[in-house]
């Protein structure tokens, strides 16, 4: 017996969301509809697919297996989608492009509006997250990357490489001195990137300048965000190194040890290889290309 479309919808809708609730409110579908679909299918499969308990619920090792599927199926759909509705004759349409929360709202956000003049019927959302969201399963059409892609079976194609500076305000500058040698960070208060995944490799590389190996030295804070840093900075907690693609946003600060030495951010341009013959993404990645051009990476 063959799996009823829209009882896979409801399915994954329910799988995502983690109670019949919440997927009804997705769906526009009441919770007791929502119920005798997920009954439904599971009568069709003869298997359980949820484990039901008061705070939700929790798929079963084979809806686990079925999800995956379901996940993987409506991505290839909504990509598929998405290339057959654009036009032939210019692109048009929404692209999703995800990038570092620093990167996009510093450097990217502001220059979209050339992006749009350019092309009016091309829509786009940009998503900021500092972790990689997974373009196989369409959670974005592109990416910027502050890194090497780590996702198999991507296009990737290296844009710039960017450096670092080193900053603080005037006012923590005036209190604390300014920094002449990098062994003189010794006394001064750092902040630096806090997580288990930053979005930048060698990201906290001021913690370690001028000390051995394994012996970096004790941030004041650490803050999950570039933009958080900075405004942290500008607020005279201490100092910290920024990339250089925002330097417009740090402007008031004063940049310090402009010659230390400093690893180089490469940034990629990455998307999946069925976008490869998208207009939408043709056209973002000469624009991209263009602005970095104009100011010289």
């Amino acid at each position: 017996m063959p799996i009823d479309w829209d009882k896979l919808r409801v399915f994954h809708a329910v799988a995502e969301a983690g109670s019949f609730t919440h997927a009804g409110e997705t769906l526009n579908l009441s919770q007791s509809a929502v119920s005798r679909q997920i009954q439904a299918l599971e009568e069709a499969l003869t298997v359980p697919l949820f484990h039901r308990h008061a705070r939700g619920l929790i798929l079963t090792e084979q809806g686990e297996t079925l999800n995956r599927t379901v996940r993987e199926v409506f991505a290839k759909l909504a990509m598929t989608e998405a290339l057959l509705t654009e036009s032939r004759e210019r692109p048009a349409g929404r692209i999703k492009v995800t990038t570092t929360t620093g990167f996009g709202s510093a450097w990217l956000a502001p220059r979209l509006r050339r992006m749009i003049d350019l092309h009016p019927e091309i829509s786009v959302t940009l998503l900021l997250d500092d972790s990689d969201l997974d373009l196989a399963m369409r959670e974005a059409d592109v990416a910027i990357r502050m890194h090497p892609p780590r996702q198999p079976d991507l296009i990737q194609r290296h844009i710039a490489t960017f450096g670092w500076k080193v900053c603080g305000s005037p006012a923590y500058l005036k209190a604390a001195g300014i920094p002449q040698r990098v062994e003189d960070l010794d006394a001064h208060r750092l902040i630096v990137y806090g997580d288990y995944r930053p979005p930048i490799d060698n990201i906290n590389w001021l913690a370690e300048a001028g000390r051995r190996a394994g012996t970096p030295r004790r941030a004041a804070i650490e803050i999950n965000s570039l933009p958080g840093m900075m405004e942290a900075v500008r607020s005279g907690l201490g100092l910290a190194a920024l990339p250089d693609y925002i330097s417009t946003d740090i402007d008031d600060l004063v940049q310090v040890l402009p010659g230390v030495k400093a690893p180089r951010i490469e940034a990629y341009f990455v998307y999946p290889e069925e976008m490869r013959h998208s207009k939408r993404v043709s056209v973002f990645r000469d624009f991209l290309m263009a602005e970095l051009a104009a100011v010289g990476q």
